[in-house]
């Protein structure tokens, strides 16, 4: 500007923390929806004056068997009328809108990883009687097994590419995250949570930066994030932390946004005129790439894609180049 994520009295304890009635705090009951990893659509209640302890180990109330969970990972208590999670000394830690946390407070919206799993607090309807929260994450589970084989999927509905990039840089993941929306594949890579590389439809003639700003923009897609890929980048790699990108992805969008109405289609065509008569001389020499660029290819778009400049710097020299009539739109 993103692996995620989570004796018979003892299994007794867990079955009721399991089916209690959820919290209802200002009249509202709450409850964990999973909505990334393996058990990704699963819902597991929140239930009032009781904690859940959320762990590899099957004697927890929260189950979550993968390499990335400890066997006892952390813990989620509902006191009053306030939602708390706290970190048990886990090996990979646990983590709340991208923060690493030891205790934390929980409130609607907020989303917790742990392990491959991301986690979101809703509120949601009280529980249906005799629900086994416990048994229905494991059929979740099952269900997914045959059909999902990457370690963590999802929506960018659900959680934002900022959200999802700050999640995995906090958290140091390598892989290659993988955007998918109506139009267009997007690639991140990562390695230990800084970003080495972004390309969009495979098109190398498009700076990796640019395609990561420009992924940024999406609003709808789906994400999976898969297993690291060793390949070289011809234009070399980024090698940014995610806070970096961030923080000049969101700037350029915003400025980008408060000339968007002033811009041409992307599919407009750009022309140089003839006779030309504004002089040339009064140009930058950036400015005078773009122009060139316009010549050469033709499209508001091509020239988004061949310039080195970023997409802000070429679209506010483009609109000046036009109110200065040395490009026409046609």
């Amino acid at each position: 500007m993103a692996d995620v994520p989570v004796g018979r009295e003892m299994q007794d304890a867990s079955q009721k923390a399991a089916t209690a009635p959820a919290p209802r705090a200002g009249g509202r009951s709450y409850v964990l929806r999973f909505i990334s990893g393996k058990y990704q659509g699963g819902e597991f209640p929140v239930a009032a004056d009781k904690q859940i302890i959320i762990g590899r180990s099957s004697d927890l109330d929260m189950v979550l068997v993968e390499d990335m969970v400890s066997r006892k990972h952390a813990r989620i208590t509902m006191q009053s009328d306030q939602i708390w999670i706290e970190d048990l000394g886990s090996t990979n830690g646990t983590f709340v809108n991208g923060e690493k946390i030891k205790r934390a407070h929980l409130k609607e919206g907020d989303r917790v990883l742990i392990g491959t799993s991301i986690l979101k607090l809703i509120a949601g309807d009280a529980p249906r009687e005799g629900l086994d929260a416990k048994r229905e994450l494991e059929n979740v589970a099952q269900a997914r097994r045959t059909s999902q084989q990457r370690t963590m999927s999802g929506s960018i509905d659900e959680v934002p590419l900022p959200d999802l990039l700050q999640l995995f840089g906090t958290s140091k993941k390598s892989g290659v995250l993988v955007i998918r929306t109506d139009d267009d594949v997007g690639r991140i890579f990562l390695k230990k949570g800084i970003v080495a590389y972004a390309i969009i439809n495979e098109l190398d003639d498009v700076q990796p930066l640019k395609s990561l700003y420009r992924m940024l923009t999406w609003q709808k897609g789906l994400f999976d994030l898969d297993p690291p890929d060793e390949r070289e980048f011809p234009a070399g790699e980024v090698n940014l932390s995610v806070q970096e990108i961030l923080i000049e992805g969101m700037r350029q969008l915003d400025e980008f946004n408060r000339i968007r109405n002033e811009l041409p289609d992307l599919g407009a065509h750009l022309a140089v005129p003839a006779p030309l008569i504004p002089p040339l001389r009064e140009l930058k020499r950036e400015e005078l790439d773009v122009l060139q660029l316009a010549h050469n290819y033709g499209t508001f778009e091509a020239v988004l894609n061949k310039s080195l400049a970023t997409d802000l710097q070429t679209a506010e020299i483009v609109l000046k180049l036009v109110t200065a009539s040395y490009l026409r739109v046609d």
